[in-house]
């Protein structure tokens, strides 16, 4: 994942390979990130059981959309997801992705920088977040937990996904290289944050307690419900 000039996160991305086009068809715009398919199914085995019967799921930073289209097939049409990025590309990808599947309870993505204090959507069920808060400046965490207070009722759901510091330490050799390596050597606002913070941020935005699962290659699934 790099970073573009608004802050925003962008994922490492690769594009599809080129299709066969007939005239008026565009190049097919879906893009690969690696690391969904090895997290979907991980991610999933805990979203599932947190879902409504009837929901709009809103997915911040969804990048190339994969962890949508993969979600959406997994539901209903009672569940619909609504995916969103602040990069055109992604977007293009996203929307790539869903019309290839001709999934009905996937919507076309939204343009959403989670810095914005209003964000084009005003209600959802549940939202998530995966991988973003690392490669992200602190002020995109900030937006993202402020927003997703705004957008969601008492009692439902913002799901994050990611590597996270506990107590002040890294929990993992690997994340701490990763950290020093690869994020801050790229941007020195970006970091693999405090669990800690990130639940008093949330907590100061009206959600509960989070709860926490932890996840194949020392990342964390958290877990906070809107109390007020």
């Amino acid at each position: 994942m790099v970073r573009r000039s608004n802050g925003a996160p962008c994922r490492a991305l690769t594009a599809a390979p080129p299709r066969p086009t007939t005239p008026g068809m565009s190049e097919d715009a879906r893009q690969y990130a690696p690391s969904v398919a090895r997290n979907r199914d991980a991610i999933w085995s805990v979203l599932q059981s947190e879902l409504p019967a009837k929901a709009l799921v809103l997915e911040v930073a969804s990048g190339s959309g994969e962890h949508a289209v993969h979600f959406a097939q997994k539901t209903g049409p009672d569940v619909v997801f609504q995916p969103s990025d602040a990069d055109e590309r992604s977007r293009a990808s996203i929307d790539a992705w869903g019309t290839s599947t001709g999934l009905a309870n996937m919507r076309p993505a939204l343009a959403l920088d989670v810095t914005e204090e209003t964000w084009p959507i005003a209600q959802a069920d549940v939202v998530l977040c995966f991988n973003m808060i690392h490669i992200s400046p602190w002020e995109a965490t900030i937006g993202l937990v402020r927003g997703a207070a705004r957008v969601l009722p008492p009692g439902r759901l913002l799901f994050l996904y990611g590597p996270y510091k506990r107590y002040g330490e890294h929990t993992a050799p690997s994340n701490e290289a990763f950290d020093r390596d690869f994020l801050k050597a790229r941007n020195p606002a970006w970091g693999v944050r405090d669990l800690e913070a990130v639940a008093a941020l949330a907590e100061e935005a009206g959600f509960g307690a989070p709860r926490i699962v932890e996840m194949p290659a020392n990342n964390l699934s958290v877990l906070f419900r809107r109390l007020t």
